[in-house]
């Protein structure tokens, strides 16, 4: 069995992008599980108001909008942040090495549904998505997706996966510390800082899009002429 040898200055063809965007899709989520649950577990052990919440309190708040809605169906801020916390680990150790398991998709859909639901949080849920629609991938022949990657645009984009990948992340943390913190340089009105935690994540998910088509087109090009 031959393998193939890495191009000079790009990925090797022996690198599974699916998998890694895959992995990072799930890191993202539950780094927002983690967040979200840790300033819940500061509000103690008080019954939260309503299905939906306010992750950050009014004792810890740093920033006008800096609550970080979510929703739990657990009446106890204590234990939803307990439980938000320890669901989006799982999501993030199962990301990292469990993505090539069977049924990946299904367990990664299942954990982010439950992280939902504890807590953990409402924008995760497109990077979930995502992630699911990404891990159903992983092991599978890259050739299904032919037919859905335009060639030049797959030809173009397919080494430019692993910088696309790094500015996504880079992005997401940058919406989720805006989001936490309300700092942003130079910005101090609370709308604008909103409009640009707002447009991080929305051009987060926009450069995410691009990496998966990217990434789908390297493992495309990376799969043995049959």
């Amino acid at each position: 069995m031959q393998t193939s040898k890495a191009m000079p200055g790009s990925i090797g063809r022996e690198v599974n992008a699916t998998r890694a965007i895959g992995s990072v899709l799930g890191i993202i989520a539950g780094l927002s599980g983690l967040d979200h649950g840790f300033f819940e577990l500061l509000q103690g052990s008080t019954a939260t108001p309503s299905l939906f919440v306010q992750s950050i309190g009014p004792a810890q708040r740093m920033w006008a909008y800096g609550t970080e809605d979510a929703f739990t169906l657990v009446p106890n801020f204590l234990v939803t942040g307990l439980l938000a916390i320890a669901v989006g680990a799982s999501i993030i150790m199962w990301s990292i090495g469990l993505l090539d398991r069977k049924h990946r998709s299904s367990v990664l859909l299942a954990l982010g549904t439950a992280l939902f639901l504890v807590g953990g949080g409402v924008a995760q849920v497109g990077f979930v998505v995502l992630g699911w629609v990404v891990s159903r991938r992983v092991g599978r022949p890259a050739t299904a997706w032919q037919r859905v990657v335009p060639l030049r645009v797959g030809a173009a984009l397919a080494g430019l996966w692993p910088g696309l990948l790094v500015v996504s992340f880079a992005l997401a943390a940058f919406a989720l510390e805006v989001a936490i913190t309300g700092f942003v340089p130079g910005v101090t009105d609370p709308n604008q800082v909103q409009l640009v935690c707002w447009s991080a994540l929305g051009i987060t998910l926009i450069v995410l899009v691009t990496a998966i088509v990217g990434g789908f087109a390297h493992d495309l090009q990376g799969t043995p002429d049959r």
